[in-house]
């Protein structure tokens, strides 16, 4: 090996030595400045702003019912999210691809178009 390639590698352990020194002072900051005032409330189980109950011993009841809602706006919030994925770099290469790309990515885009417009009709959007 040649005194450059050594040169390389002891540049890279200074840097890495270096992140971890800057991560343990963080840590180490943290520790030390952090307010600290530990208490049985703290400890109590909490969950989604259900109020725990002392007597059974764990928190609110059995059973919770959840809205499908939520569930639907996260498979929207996806949905378009992927579009997106595939817009973008449909996007920078369209003068290579033409006319035939861009009526292809007008099917994809209005098949979405339509799930969507079909959401809307049913009324799945509103927030009741």
């Amino acid at each position: 090996m040649d005194s450059s390639r050594l040169s390389d590698y002891a540049v890279f352990g200074v840097l890495l030595l270096a992140g971890f020194a800057f991560v343990a002072a963080a840590m180490a900051a943290n520790r030390v400045l952090r307010p600290s005032a530990p208490s049985a409330a703290k400890g109590e189980n909490y969950e989604c702003g259900v109020d725990p109950d002392p007597g059974a011993g764990h928190v609110g009841r059995d059973w919770a019912q959840v809205q499908i809602r939520y569930y639907v706006y996260a498979f929207l919030f996806v949905l378009f999210a992927v579009e997106a994925v595939f817009l973008f770099p449909w996007a920078t290469v369209f003068r290579e691809f033409g006319a035939p790309a861009a009526a292809e990515m007008g099917l994809f885009v209005g098949v979405l178009a339509l799930g969507l417009a079909y959401a809307w009709r049913k009324g799945v959007l509103r927030w009741r």
